[in-house]
């Protein structure tokens, strides 16, 4: 089971709609996910009431659970061997129930808004996620590629990008509103092409680790059977 924590410090980056969006994503690969929700606020929460109210209790195709941060550990152990991956929505801060959340995690996506504020409070949850040896990657979020702002920010960037963006598009806020995705309600939009570009990669980083294992792995039995 992989954990991945969508984290920024700074509200308004869109972390809960890049965490549906996501999760669902996943979902039609064939993986099991789940979805944690530890923001206080509950915008995800509220997500998925309307995703219950759209397709049935039960028939969301996701397992969604709701938590306290600091409990979050207990709801991703009680998840093991159920579900092939978990995305939390963590709370717009660094504080305990964000920390705890990334230390549980395999991976930490931060989106950003390519702006000097964004770019600011971005430094703080990779710093942090640096700290505890887990992989972060940033997600540049409303991107607008012409923007001669948003080259300068890019520039600036304190760690690893992912090669995918997600564009600054309306439908990924009024899918939300109707407890569905782009990938559901507009599958040959670009904005869907963008969040399956997003899941493949993600999915490509787990494989790419598991690869690394494997060899690794493999050497160390070579060596021992060439020690016997």
């Amino acid at each position: 089971m992989q954990v991945i924590t969508i984290a920024q410090q700074k509200g308004g980056a869109g972390k809960t709609t890049i965490a549906a969006h996501l999760a669902v994503s996943l979902a039609q690969t064939g993986k099991r996910v789940a979805i944690i929700d530890i923001d206080p606020q509950g915008s995800l929460t509220n997500w998925h009431s309307l995703r219950e109210k759209k397709f049935g209790i039960g028939y969301t195709g996701l397992n969604f659970v709701t938590s306290a941060g600091w409990r979050v550990e207990s709801a991703i152990n009680n998840l093991r061997g159920n579900v092939d991956y978990v995305i939390i929505d963590a709370p717009p801060h660094t504080e305990t129930e964000s920390k705890t959340a990334i230390r549980a995690s395999n991976l930490i996506i931060v989106p950003m808004q390519p702006s000097p504020t964004d770019l600011w409070a971005t430094s703080t949850t990779t710093e942090f996620a640096q700290s505890e040896k887990i992989k972060a990657k940033i997600l540049l979020n409303r991107y607008n590629p012409q923007s001669k702002l948003t080259k300068e920010i890019i520039a600036q960037i304190p760690g690893s990008l992912f090669k995918c963006s997600l564009g600054n598009r309306v439908a990924f806020s009024s899918c939300f509103l109707s407890g569905v995705t782009v990938t559901e309600c507009a599958p040959n939009s670009i904005a869907a092409e963008e969040i399956r570009s997003l899941s493949r990669e993600v999915l490509a980083i787990f494989d790419t680790e598991k690869t690394d294992k494997d060899k690794s792995s493999s050497i160390h039995i070579k060596r021992s059977v060439a020690k016997v």
